[in-house]
């Protein structure tokens, strides 16, 4: 059997899908797309057993069949090729793939299709819409705060809180807590689902930046994500988060409103004379100015900076480390940020000086011991 597709057509779908398949599996034909095709339509599936993608497209056929089909070297062809109409003409019985266009032949070695594993089943206890855009951001200024410690599970993935009329993101690694609530999204329920980074990152690429409606179903053991052709399924962290909302400080005097691009300059700076071990920095407040400072001891390094700011309190010490700073400051908008403190053994939170429309956006960072010098 045979069907004809356009080369970059299909060349975007299976990059849509290529992330879920993982180099050297060990079920072997995991390193491939299973190919469904039937009724004018191929189907295209890849998974790594915990996150699944599909995405369809047109083509000519006459007939119906599943092939799996050699991912990196269908994926390295199509790239090389010109924009122009393909055929994949399929031996039924040994599953061998022949590319044909208009300048030459290509053959790889296929596989059965009934041997590929078949995809989870959609059986959702709950769901709810959002724009493929709301929801690109809210991963995108999350996940980064989300931990890699496969020794606590439950801190390596986004956590999503639904409330009746709005939907928390949060991710945390102990050290640092991310959280953004969306005002816009209507759940109608209160539920949580925890989900991995991996399926998150995959997500991130396959969303269009546009208000593409995405549907989340879920369940106890899966979350399935659908925007036009495509969908991504993975498997939830069966782990039960910690009270996020324990540790953010409600009661924060003082507070530091200041120049957020100024700021992440001068830390940039900073930090290059600050301890590789610790990354520490100093924030000193007097008045409305901050002086921010940096040593390594051990290398006879130091660093000081003066930023003008406006500051509500009382005068105050305080240490952070600089990679999370720079990670909060990169990752928020606006001219402006806040830094809400109440003392230098509390954490502190970061907060842009104003929020999107129907965004909340909450960042908290854990305070370091400070070295007198």
């Amino acid at each position: 059997m045979n069907f004809i597709a356009p080369s970059s057509d299909l060349l975007q779908h299976l990059l849509t899908v290529n992330g879920a398949i993982m180099s050297k599996p060990i079920i072997p034909i995991l390193e491939n797309f299973l190919f469904d095709i039937s009724d004018n339509q191929l189907r295209i599936y890849s998974t790594d057993l915990e996150t699944s993608m599909t995405t369809s497209m047109q083509v000519e056929c006459k007939e119906s069949m599943k092939v799996a089909v050699p991912s990196k070297m269908v994926i390295d062809i199509l790239r090389s090729l010109p924009d122009q109409p393909v055929t994949f003409n399929i031996d039924p019985q040994t599953f061998g793939i022949e590319v044909v266009n208009s300048n030459g032949r290509y053959k790889m070695a296929g596989q059965d299709g009934v041997d590929f594993p078949a995809l989870p089943e959609t059986n959702a206890d709950g769901s709810f819409a959002i724009a493929a855009n709301i929801l690109l951001r809210s991963i995108s200024k999350t996940l980064f705060a989300a931990g890699s410690d496969e020794l606590r599970l439950n801190l390596t993935g986004l956590y999503v809180e639904m409330k009746n009329n709005s939907v928390n993101f949060v991710a945390t690694d102990a050290n640092k807590l991310v959280r953004l609530t969306r005002k816009d999204v209507n759940t109608g329920v209160e539920d949580s689902i925890l989900i991995p980074k991996k399926p998150l990152n995959l997500l991130k690429t396959a969303l269009p930046n546009d208000e593409t409606p995405v549907v989340v179903d879920y369940n106890r053991s899966n979350v399935y994500f659908t925007f036009g052709e495509t969908r991504l399924i993975c498997r939830l962290l069966d782990e039960k988060y910690p009270d996020y909302a324990a540790v953010i400080p409600q009661e924060n005097p003082n507070v530091i409103t200041i120049s957020r691009m100024a700021l992440l300059s001068s830390i940039n700076r900073i930090s290059i004379f600050a301890s590789k071990t610790t990354y520490q920095v100093r924030f000193k407040v007097i008045g409305n100015e901050l002086t921010i400072s940096a040593e390594d001891i051990e290398m006879a390094n130091e660093a000081v900076e003066r930023i003008p700011c406006e500051f509500e309190g009382n005068d105050m010490e305080i240490g952070f480390n600089a990679k999370f700073l720079k990670e909060m400051l990169s990752t928020l908008d606006g001219d402006q940020v806040q830094l809400r403190l109440s003392a230098p053994n509390r954490a502190g939170l970061v907060i842009p000086n104003e929020n999107e429309r129907d965004e909340d956006i909450t960042m908290l960072i854990m305070p370091m011991m400070l070295n007198n010098y």
